[in-house]
């Protein structure tokens, strides 16, 4: 029978009510936004529930191949919104707010993001689960529940302030914890040497720590608002929250550290390996996530299957960039030692089931271990490790005798380093980059000497990203006049969204683009007016920080800092600007905002001075009299999902400059793009395919050197930073402004400048090089912009082009050529079955 859209909204109400009573004890009248929302989020979650355990019970049930997807970073954002759009029920909250009279945006910031990444990393695995569950693919999520986030940012004179992340103030609605599933984990300790019964070596272990890890789990909400949506789980591990780990005999003895260190092992993301510390808390961090989520995928396997022999055709395993690669050691323990598998047939099995995803280019980001520091932490994996690796080095002298540089190129120990992406190739059956360029880079350059060996294991899945949030949830009237235009299919398949190109030339549809970005900049400038006046008072002048008004050009740069993303020469160009508009205040027709937004690694330095020198760019430019009228620099403090869901609609300009050959895709580039952004960009990363995708039509703004002419440079070591310095002016005043009063307030900022200023001179990344061309690019760029028209037909376009850049074309090129997987739909009599079970309980409250 139907219900009424008013009969659900009181029933809703009623639940939030028994929920905000029986769980908080506060009437509805007195509970606080945050209180509200977890009353609100576990009434849907009862829902969700349903869904999740029918789900579930499918896989089970039909004994599907699964897949595993392993990741030290999960950024899923916040799930309120995404959840009730995912099932279809924005209208329905929306009602029930405006019915129990509470403001809609305050309940929505109630909630906060989840502390489980830094970048494009825990980005991209959100998308892909999201995406992986739109299609009906059985999957799971593995990762750790950092307590503290990676930390929470704040600049003070420009200096990155590291807080922790405190999203666990408040309970989080949408978790379950799930003691039955904990596992225990084991570190250090001697080996004894057993024989399985194959009479092959196996190591016990005596004398060993246990740290118990408790799992957490998330509902990850497939798009569908027909009702038979499917739930995947997202599994976070944490050490915090078992009384276990804390090592009381040492707290008695006065060690407090000490008898803290393993209930805080999963604290905060990427403890500072600067440390000896740090290197032993990542490693022990990474081993933590691999062994808690292998313990429980045997657990999974055993409720559906009794033979051990299944295993290789119904596993699949992805490892999410080098972190988890301990993996593959870890699996061939469990086999052979545990199983009792023949080495052989273990190697297999591990090789079958799993697959590896490199995600950088820069050898400096590829993790290696001590070997030492690896033998004292985990001795057992590490043997493995070593015979792995024997195996190995003479699979390479038969294929390549009397090649002995080659065996040490190849190895996965050399000079008493452990390299983890090399024991990632090795143990998988796949290799993918993230981008073509990327993976033609790995192919021809990083990991020649792999390819040639095994060239059939390195592919490519360029990646994506989900239009459900980053469309559909962030910008909900672009995502209407979509609809609106062309049918709502583009949800779910956003090579739909080439029927825009029909539309890019309508002068109404082209006013009503330009209309909604300038909605969305209004709403950004509206939020960060917001949390000016919050943290400064009242008086804050947005007038004097921020530019109010319609027209304004939004030249926005988001992303993690690093030397390479460049946003150094995003910084120099606004000198350029700065001392442009001093000499001549007509030079620039438009007002422009240059935006940043970003966090520093604790222990990178100079991603830490390029900030600074970003906020004494601000401070000077914002408020002078003269280039203040046409130009300010905003740097947006601790950047994170739901800040991005502000910025990337209201941006005009997305930065995508760094270093060719150096990003490995990137994929905020295709989140603005979606959005109706024009990308100023460097032929590197998926901005390739992006450009192709668009066709050079309708990508103006390409600039800089590409990867193959930075090769040639490297190659005859023919650049010279400071000759040419020497012969351009306009490098001349840059490098001065560095030099000088300009910027610098006091003797420590100008020593900040200095150090910028003598990487200049050595220029790594080519900043200098391309600065000039970026100049030009720009001066492009505005003069296109005082066409709006036509900047709105280019945008058009872009948008129209993006269909290939959506997380659920990269998951289902994963499903057909790596994990071999097939969609699992939910069972309908199953949904039924578990409905039926909820709402004959349901009838149990006490009246």
């Amino acid at each position: 029978m139907d219900i009424s859209l008013d009969q659900k909204v009181k029933s809703l109400a009623q639940q939030i009510k028994h929920y905000l009573i029986t769980m908080m004890g506060k009437t509805c009248e007195e509970a606080s936004d945050e209180e509200f929302y977890r009353a609100l989020s576990w009434v849907l979650r009862e829902e969700v529930m349903i869904h999740w355990a029918a789900t579930a019970h499918t896989h089970m049930q039909k004994k599907s191949r699964r897949v595993y997807y392993f990741s030290m970073e999960w950024l899923p954002g916040r799930l309120l919104v995404n959840n009730i759009t995912n099932i279809g029920a924005i209208e329905l909250v929306k009602r029930l707010l405006k019915y129990m009279d509470r403001d809609t945006t305050a309940i929505i910031n109630a909630e906060r993001d989840p502390g489980l990444g830094n970048g494009g990393l825990g980005r991209l695995a959100a998308c892909f689960l999201d995406a992986l569950a739109t299609h009906d693919y059985p999957a799971m999520g593995y990762g750790l529940r950092y307590h503290y986030g990676i930390f929470e940012q704040e600049l003070w004179s420009g200096i990155q302030i590291e807080r922790p992340d405190c999203w666990l103030l408040n309970e989080v609605p949408w978790e379950l914890r799930k003691d039955s599933h904990a596992a225990i984990v084991q570190f250090g300790g001697r080996i004894i040497t057993k024989k399985n019964r194959h009479n092959q070596d196996v190591n016990a272990l005596v004398d060993y720590e246990e740290i118990r890890a408790l799992p957490y789990d998330h509902p990850i909400i497939g798009y569908n608002p027909k009702d038979n949506y499917s739930a995947l789980t997202l599994r976070l591990w944490t050490t915090k929250e078992s009384p276990l780990n804390f090592l009381l005999a040492r707290f008695n003895a006065g060690d407090l550290s000490g008898a803290a260190k393993n209930s805080s092992l999963t604290d905060v993301l990427y403890p500072n390996d600067k440390y000896s510390l740090g290197l032993f808390m990542r490693i022990k961090q990474e081993y933590l996530l691999v062994s808690a989520g292998l313990q429980d995928i045997f657990k999974q396997f055993h409720m559906t299957f009794d033979d051990i022999s299944e295993f290789a055709d119904k596993i699949r395993i992805q490892i999410n960039d080098t972190h988890p690669t301990l993996i593959i050691a870890e699996l061939m323990r469990i086999l052979t030692h545990v199983h009792e598998i023949h080495w052989d047939e273990a190697w297999e099995i591990t090789k079958t089931v799993c697959s590896f995803t490199n995600h950088t280019i820069l050898r400096e980001s590829l993790e290696e271990w001590d070997h030492q520091l690896m033998r004292e932490i985990l001795p057992r994996q590490m043997r493995i490790i070593e015979k792995i690796n024997f195996d190995f080095c003479n699979s390479i002298r038969s294929k390549y005798p009397n090649d002995e540089p080659r065996v040490r190129r190849m190895s996965i120990i050399e000079n008493e380093r452990v390299r983890m992406a090399h024991l990632g190739i090795v143990g998988s059956h796949k290799v993918n980059g993230v981008a073509a360029l990327h993976s033609e880079i790995l192919k021809k350059s990083l990991f020649k000497d792999f390819h040639e060996m095994f060239p059939d294991v390195f592919t490519n899945v360029t990646n994506g990203v989900t239009p459900r949030r980053w469309l559909l949830k962030c910008n909900p009237r672009l995502a209407a006049l979509i609809t609106e235009l062309i049918g709502d299919q583009w949800v779910r398949d956003l090579s739909e969204l080439n029927k825009l190109h029909n539309f890019a030339k309508d002068p109404v549809i082209q006013r009503r683009f330009i209309e909604i970005k300038e909605e969305n900049k209004e709403r950004l400038m509206n939020a960060l007016c917001k949390y000016k006046k919050d943290r400064h008072g009242e008086d804050f002048d947005c007038k004097e920080e921020f530019f109010l008004e319609k027209g304004v050009i939004f030249d926005v740069q988001v992303k993690r800092f690093h030397e390479y993303k460049r946003q150094l020469m995003n910084a120099l160009h606004a000198i350029i600007l700065f001392n442009e508009i001093r000499k001549n205040p007509d030079a620039h027709k438009v007002k422009r905002h240059i935006i940043f937004g970003g966090k520093a690694a604790p222990g990178y330095e100079m991603a830490k001075l390029i900030i600074r020198l970003i906020y004494m760019l601000s401070r000077r430019i914002n408020k002078d009299p003269i280039v203040g009228k046409k130009l300010k620099v905003i740097f947006i403090e601790n950047y994170n999902v739901s800040k991005a869901e502000l910025i990337i609609p209201a941006a005009d300009l997305s930065e995508q400059i760094s270093t060719a050959g150096m990003e490995a895709s990137g994929t905020s580039n295709m989140k603005f793009a979606m959005n109706g952004a024009l990308t100023i960009g460097t032929e590197d990363g998926a901005n390739i395919e992006m450009r192709e995708a668009v066709t050079d039509s309708w990508w103006p703004f390409k600039f800089g050197l590409t990867s193959s002419e930075i090769d040639e440079y490297h190659k005859n070591n023919t650049y010279n930073p400071e000759f040419l310095i020497s012969q351009d002016p306009v490098l001349q005043e840059v490098i001065q402004c560095l030099k000088d009063d300009t910027f610098a307030e006091n003797d420590v900022e100008k020593e900040a400048l200095q150090k910028i200023c003598s990487s200049l001179y050595i220029d790594r990344y080519f900043v200098l090089k391309d600065l000039i061309s970026y100049r030009d690019t720009h001066r492009k760029a505005e003069a296109l912009y005082q066409d709006q028209s036509r900047w709105a037909e280019y945008a058009i376009h872009n948008i129209a082009s993006m269909g290939k850049f959506s997380a659920d074309r990269s998951v289902q090129e994963y499903a057909k050529n790596i994990w071999k997987i097939e969609p699992c739909a939910i069972d309908k009599e199953e949904l039924k079955r578990v409905s039926k079970d909820f709402l004959e309980s349901d009838r149990c409250f006490i009246a």
